[in-house]
């Protein structure tokens, strides 16, 4: 688990094929190198992946081709930049909001404004993920925890203040960005609490049957 706040900005070093997926070497920057472990996770652009070599200045981890598919982590070239996040410890302090590190779509930089000494951004999402954002709620945005400011439909807005953009990697962020999306955990288990018994049922099974029997339409 995570919070999402940034401890440092690192850069793909390396990206290496491996079978169909890819290991990256990542430099750590600034990252409390001396805390890692072998097998520990680490957020990469908020991406939870675990550590499978390293060494003083650098870590190297696995990407599977299911997190290829659902992340930007496969677009990156050599030389980006990466935000990094080392996992909670019991005596961490939560000072963005619950993160898991599981991404569940990428969304698109629409607008950068500037909006006095911060920067307005305006994130287009998958239109599943809209149900689960919400005015004045919390969403990781490239493993930057952020709070929702406006919603239009799968459209939101989300301001960064100067210390965001002086230690992160939306600094840069321009119109066109692609960027990893984690939406409150909260949502995504209260949503899967109120199916109740229907959680049990295979995908497309839901039925009018069902429906009646519950009370959803009239008999």
């Amino acid at each position: 688990m995570f919070t999402g706040i940034i401890q440092a900005m690192g850069q793909l070093q390396r990206k290496e094929p491996r079978g169909g997926d890819y290991r990256l070497t990542v430099a750590s920057g600034n990252l409390a190198m001396s805390e890692v472990r072998l097998g520990d996770s680490i957020a990469v652009n908020g991406v939870c992946l675990t550590v499978v070599e390293f060494g003083g200045s650098s870590f190297c981890a696995d990407v599977s081709r299911e997190t290829l598919s659902r992340t930007t982590l496969g677009e990156l070239g050599t030389g980006a930049a990466l935000n990094l996040e080392l996992a909670l410890t019991p005596g961490s302090r939560l000072g963005g909001h619950i993160v898991s590190g599981h991404v569940d779509g990428i969304g698109i930089v629409r607008v950068r404004d500037e909006d006095g000494r911060s920067v307005r951004f305006q994130i287009d999402a998958p239109a599943h993920l809209a149900k689960y954002i919400a005015e004045k709620g919390s969403i990781c945005i490239d493993g930057i925890s952020l709070t929702v400011n406006r919603v239009d439909g799968p459209v939101f807005d989300v301001n960064a203040v100067p210390h965001t953009l002086a230690v992160t990697t939306l600094g840069d962020a321009q119109a066109g960005r692609r960027v990893n999306l984690e939406v409150d955990l909260l949502a995504r288990y209260l949503e899967r609490l109120i199916q109740g018994e229907g959680a049990a049922r295979p995908a497309g099974s839901l039925t009018r049957e069902w429906l009646r029997g519950h009370g959803f339409i009239p008999e």
